[in-house]
């Protein structure tokens, strides 16, 4: 586990939360992570599937509660919000690339991306101005009243993150966000989400199988069984890795 450092955007402290599965037995999710991220800090998260972590990514959103253990932002207990509170952090404070792109039906990629702005009672000019300068860096300025019907998978994928970083976020989570795009644009993807990060000092939360990840992150951890590992800015080939066992020294 790492220590979770002071100060830190978002701060994991000997979090557990385990599911209770359908013959009875406890799934270990997540257990006892401690995590930190920091201002302007990238750290990508590796893992098998079924390793927890998208359980992960959904803790740091306060979309779950943890079973024990404290998930911080900015020093504030996310355990310990309100539903209106937990809601106005997700909508204000964090930007989360899901892996499904949860897009709505029939609303234009501008809107789609602007959804969180609108929500806020942004005037719908202004937000769609704002939506549009996003949708324009994940290069979709031509695609801005495409239904997700008329766009392909890596077309929604962007609209997702153009969405993500709208509100121009202090925490950003991002689950496989180049898991639909080809090699160029994910490594565009990537490049975009450093950019974000050290331009706001946003911190970052990644979990990729994306072997271009290492180039940006500032850190690279392994989850597996629920139980992290952490290790340099660099990821092993998840074939390779799955083949070999345990990490290496280097990733303890």
């Amino acid at each position: 586990m790492s220590a979770p450092a002071r100060g830190g955007v978002l701060e994991l402290n000997d979090v557990v939360k385990h599911y209770h599965g359908s013959a009875g037995d406890v799934i270990r999710a997540v257990d006892g992570v401690s995590l930190a991220v920091g201002p302007g800090e990238i750290v990508a998260l590796h893992g098998p599937s079924g390793s927890g972590k998208s359980t992960l990514l959904m803790l740091a959103a306060a979309l779950l509660a943890p079973d024990a253990g404290t998930v911080r932002f900015e020093g504030r207990d996310l355990g310990a919000l309100s539903a209106g509170e937990a809601a106005d952090y997700q909508r204000r404070r964090i930007g989360f690339v899901y892996q499904s792109f949860h897009l709505m039906a029939g609303v234009p990629a501008v809107e789609n991306a602007a959804i969180k702005l609108l929500a806020d009672h942004m005037p719908l000019k202004l937000a769609r101005r704002a939506a549009t300068e996003w949708l324009e860096r994940v290069g979709l300025g031509a695609r801005l009243n495409h239904t997700p019907d008329k766009l392909s998978g890596g077309e929604r994928q962007r609209v997702a993150i153009a969405r993500a970083l709208v509100n121009e976020p202090r925490l950003i989570l991002a689950d496989e966000p180049t898991g639909s795009l080809d090699t160029k644009r994910g490594g565009e993807v990537l490049q975009l989400l450093a950019d974000v990060a050290r331009e706001q000092q946003a911190g970052v939360l990644l979990v990729t199988h994306d072997q271009q990840a290492a180039a940006i992150a500032d850190r690279v951890c392994t989850l597996r069984d629920g139980r992290l590992l952490v290790g340099p800015a660099a990821a092993p080939d998840a074939a390779a890795a799955a083949a070999s066992g345990p990490p290496r020294q280097a990733w303890g």
